[in-house]
């Protein structure tokens, strides 16, 4: 750990965190010396493996079994890590779901489930969290998980899409009432990632992951690690006019397919 890194000590909640994209930035927070709380959907005895590998390194850890579809396990879970901790700092929205359908096939649950998850979830943690921070009277960072299915129209990732655009507006008008309070509220959009919910579609639909790298412009798809490296770069306070950002890390697939 680094514990001369300006994240030593701060204290860090990121959703959806036992992922691929959760778990790489669960750990590029801890090794800067963060205490990172955890919340995934798995029950505590399932992530306690992961949460001793964790801790066995000497990661400062704690881990909360929450669904981010109920606000109000979302806030106790907020309170519960101020608590703990005395205070919150950051918060990283990254718990999504995604079903692979068009609007002639995706049900009104599929839908319903995916802009709970993805929207909602994400409204409930960086709201509550905004609220501790202006109350704390510190300043802090919440960052959104958007994708840049957000930015060209999908035939078969309909709510999906519509929820990583309304996360791009919700990201904005929360960065602009937050901004006074010594809040910068911001995105980072992947495109194609080698992890996480790009992984789990692939491995339903195998050579898709071949044809992504073939549509990227620079021929590569993204790790885990860079985004999260992305997320970590965009809290740190070198970057304190950064509010209200999406940064776009497609490797140029927006540029190069507008539908």
């Amino acid at each position: 750990m680094n514990k001369e890194s300006y994240f030593n000590n701060q204290v860090v909640l990121i959703s959806g965190g036992l992922g691929d994209i959760g778990l790489a930035t669960v750990k590029a927070f801890a090794m800067q010396g963060a205490r990172v709380a955890i919340g995934d959907r798995l029950s505590p005895e399932a992530a306690a493996p992961q949460l001793a590998r964790l801790q066995e390194v000497g990661y400062l850890c704690r881990y909360d079994q929450v669904d981010v579809q109920d606000a109000e396990a979302v806030e106790l879970w907020v309170e519960s890590v101020a608590q703990h901790w005395g205070k919150v700092d950051v918060a990283i929205a990254n718990a999504a779901t995604v079903t692979l359908k068009d609007y002639q096939q995706i049900s009104t649950a599929e839908w319903d489930q995916e802009i709970k998850v993805n929207l909602n979830g994400s409204f409930y943690l960086a709201n509550a969290v905004a609220r501790k921070i202006v109350q704390q009277g510190s300043a802090g960072n919440i960052v959104f998980l958007g994708s840049w299915a957000a930015h060209v129209v999908h035939q078969n990732l309909p709510a999906y899409s519509v929820s990583k655009a309304a996360i791009r507006m919700l990201c904005q008008s929360m960065a602009l009432e937050y901004a006074p309070h010594g809040i910068r509220i911001n995105e980072v959009a992947p495109g194609y990632v080698n992890a996480g919910l790009s992984k789990e579609v692939w491995s339903r639909h195998p050579g898709l992951a071949d044809q992504a790298r073939e549509t990227v412009p620079v021929r590569a798809l993204i790790e885990a690690e860079e985004v999260a490296g992305q997320v970590v770069w965009i809290c740190h306070p070198k970057n304190r006019h950064l509010t209200g950002s999406t940064i776009l890390m497609d490797g140029g697939l927006s540029l190069s397919r507008k539908s």
